[in-house]
């Protein structure tokens, strides 16, 4: 595939939007429109009881509370694993002191570039949250069983919430 052309279309500073054009070796032309976004890290924080941490946050596209793990923006210049170090403390106020990367995955792969990758947080040293002055977090342990229980029944919804725990439930290990 071959991009023939790439068009800005907004920026922000989270994300740009661009009109792409490609065209495959047959000379097949496609155009999207492209969300590009740099990256994202998942914290799975993990207590000696095996319980996880999800935080409760009103998530404004999804126009509901929704828990989830907690997740942030990867900086320019900055690696997933710091990303996920910064996240976990501003959002939690945890620290950890074992970092093990699960997965990393698309989140959405047919119009956005963000690239997600999954930490499990281990050794756990509490502290002092310090979420950004637009975010209003409540965090809360959860059991595996509860966690289950709340995928089957719909109270838990978010995809790369869904994806990480199942996979780290199945005993996917890094």
């Amino acid at each position: 595939m071959k991009i023939i052309s790439s068009r800005l279309c907004y920026r922000s500073k989270l994300f740009t939007v661009t009109e792409d054009r490609a065209v495959d070796p047959d000379g097949f032309e496609i155009r999207r429109s492209i969300v590009h976004h740099p990256g994202s890290a998942v914290m799975m924080a993990v207590d000696s009881r095996r319980r996880v941490l999800l935080v409760r946050q009103y998530r404004l596209p999804a126009r509901a509370m929704l828990w989830e793990l907690p997740a942030g923006r990867v900086d320019p210049g900055e690696t997933p694993l710091g990303a996920a170090r910064r996240e976990l403390k501003e959002e939690t106020g945890y620290r950890a002191r074992r970092w093990k990367k699960l997965v990393s995955f698309y989140a959405s792969p047919g119009y956005v570039s963000e690239r997600m990758t999954v930490f499990v947080a281990e050794g756990l040293i509490e502290g002092e949250a310090r979420p950004m002055e637009d975010e209003r977090i409540q965090a809360r342990w959860f059991t595996r069983q509860e966690i289950r229980r709340m995928i089957r029944t719909g109270r838990l919804v978010d995809a790369k919430t869904i994806a990480a725990f199942l996979l780290w439930d199945s005993g996917l290990r890094a």
